[in-house]
């Protein structure tokens, strides 16, 4: 009967921490950022130039667009799939404009794999982009591999239900608290990233000339407090389902 309820529990704790890495990962409100430097430039068109940067890439001219006022804010919010970025009355909080607002025709969203770092396209090292761009890697390993993990720690618990198998109990259970330290790390890694790294640089980029004094906003969005509330289901699930199928085997 105990060994029942913690399995009920266990399994609980593992499916909604689950939930949670899966949430954050598809999702982008990691960085949730605003600036008041005025409308944004974003390419709209690519044409190849025949140039090659340093190293070896084919460099692409673009054409951009402008939009928004300068009594405008421009909002930016990313993740590890788009990162995009819209203009916003000054009044508005940027975590609840991402979310809840009728967001204008005008936002646009690239592709941000890979995120948090850029890719630096032309001079490298580009003078626009932070020289940690190593965090960029590690960053992305472990998102991918903890949610590898976590979604095989809870395919090995459902096949070891119905034949209440202590080793793949165990196994599932291990599997889960690694899930729940490589995001702990990962998320370790972000905070190192927001807090030490000159993010207000990271967010202005190339525009950084133009908007010397800009004001800049950073903060931490949604995604990651998900992420950051899987981490103790996932581990409590991991040690109930370890503990679990070490009394399983002992009572054998």
């Amino acid at each position: 009967m105990k060994v029942g309820a913690a399995t009920l529990v266990g399994g609980i704790f593992g499916a909604v921490g689950t939930l949670c890495f899966f949430i954050a990962f598809a999702t982008d409100y990691w960085l949730v950022a605003s600036d008041n430097c005025g409308p944004y430039t974003w390419p709209t068109q690519t044409v190849l130039t025949g140039e090659k940067d340093a190293n070896g890439t084919e460099i692409q001219s673009v054409e951009v667009v402008t939009d928004g006022s300068p009594a405008s804010l421009t909002l930016h919010h990313e993740g590890f799939f788009w990162r995009c970025v819209f203009q916003v009355e000054p009044s508005a909080h940027a975590v609840l404009a991402t979310l809840f607002t009728n967001q204008p025709e005008s936002k646009v969203c690239v592709h941000g794999y890979l995120f948090p770092l850029p890719v630096a396209l032309g001079q490298v090292p580009h003078p626009s982009y932070d020289a940690t761009a190593v965090f960029r890697g590690f960053w992305t390993v472990l998102i991918i591999l903890g949610l590898v993990a976590a979604l095989s720690g809870l395919f090995l618990l459902v096949c070891g239900g119905p034949f209440i198998s202590h080793k793949l109990y165990k196994l599932g259970g291990a599997f889960l608290v690694t899930a729940a330290c490589l995001f702990l790390f990962m998320l370790l890694l972000y905070v190192l990233w927001m807090e030490l790294v000159e993010v207000e640089r990271y967010v202005l980029q190339e525009r950084m000339e133009a908007c010397p004094s800009a004001q800049v906003s950073v903060l931490y969005g949604l995604s990651f407090m998900v992420a950051a509330a899987g981490v103790p289901l996932e581990l409590v699930s991991g040690l109930v389902f370890m503990l679990v199928g070490r009394a399983l085997h002992a009572s054998k």
